[in-house]
């Protein structure tokens, strides 16, 4: 006995009313990007227009630099004649260059000693700074003001500082009894004294860490001192870990400049980044050998060499930030 066939509307199950038209929805094609309006497009003229200073400072200023530095490292090249193709032999030249290697060794020795250091003394200038006390603009300009002292001039105030024989460094020892130390005369010495010459500019880094300080939300304080927490502890638990953005951002920029650390040793030791090289930084071998031995190919390869290595320090700090850097507060 055969059912006969139902007349009619069918009716449906709502899901499978939604199966179908979520079958449906994705069977069509995906949709195509709309064109511009003329509005749009005017408003796209527009801000191109206004950026287009930016633009043309990064492409010109940067980008350009950059690419025909490369170009350059690949050749010997004087300044005055045409580049010759040498390929990779600048670069061979650079790895076996003991002077290449003097010179990041003393880099490093200074980024290892004046980052951290500069992190710590701009940390503890912004948590002065930031004192709810009514002399505070005050101080927020005497702690920033030696930032404004430019390099040039903060190195030969810091050459009359130390000098061995009349210096205010010496006279302050041998009020204690202390012998005249030669601090610029000395391969340790002079880059002691080049990183403690750094940390007169930590207030831009001050600067920064402040506007992280006020950015805290008073309420986490409160309810911390509400649970008993003294200041160290508020400190270890809720400023230090809410700040590790602007850690992270005073990290990088720090390293940035501790690699091209250039001027005050440059003045300090008259150019030869002597006493025994130990102030020949490897910005200021570069600038010799391009400038002072019209070796512009060979320089260009070890500013290649500078920017990978900036560039690998930049990444691997990136990468460990996702194991120290806290974003999950806010200020409210």
């Amino acid at each position: 006995m055969s059912v006969p066939d139902t007349v009619g509307p069918q009716v449906t199950e709502p899901g499978v009313q939604r199966a179908a038209a979520s079958d449906r929805a994705a069977a069509r094609p995906p949709d195509l990007p709309r064109r511009m309006n003329s509005g749009q497009r005017r408003k796209l003229r527009t801000g191109l227009l206004f950026i287009s200073p930016w633009i043309i400072g990064v492409v010109v200023f940067i980008l350009y630099p950059v690419i025909y530095s490369i170009s350059l490292s690949f050749t010997r090249y004087s300044g005055m004649e045409a580049p010759t193709w040498v390929g990779i032999q600048n670069y061979v030249t650079a790895v076996t260059d003991p002077l290449v290697a003097k010179a990041a060794s003393n880099t490093i020795f200074y980024a290892i000693i004046a980052v951290p250091l500069g992190l710590i003394v701009a940390l503890s200038l912004a948590i002065a700074m930031n004192q709810n006390v009514r002399e505070v603009a005050l101080y927020r300009t005497i702690f920033y003001a030696p930032s404004l002292i430019p390099a040039f001039a903060m190195s030969f105030i810091f050459i009359v500082f130390l000098n061995p024989q009349f210096g205010v460094f010496n006279q302050v020892l041998n009020l204690f009894g202390g012998a005249n130390v030669n601090l610029l005369g000395d391969p340790t010495g002079v880059k002691i004294a080049i990183i403690l010459m750094a940390q007169l500019g930590a207030g831009n880094a001050a600067l920064i860490f402040l506007a992280g300080l006020r950015n805290v939300p008073r309420t986490v304080y409160e309810a911390a001192r509400v649970d008993g927490a003294g200041p160290i502890r508020q400190f270890f638990s809720i400023t230090f870990p809410l700040l590790t953005p602007v850690l992270l951002f005073n990290l990088i920029t720090g390293v940035s400049g501790a690699l091209q650390v250039f001027t005050e040793a440059f003045i300090v030791t008259n150019g030869t980044g002597d006493p025994d090289a130990g102030a020949l930084f490897y910005m200021m071998y570069l600038y010799k050998n391009a400038f002072g031995f019209a070796e512009l190919g060979y320089a260009s390869a070890l500013a290649v060499l500078l920017f990978l290595a900036g560039l690998a320090l930049a990444l691997l700090i990136f990468w460990l930030s996702r194991r120290f850097v806290n974003y999950d507060v806010e200020a409210g």
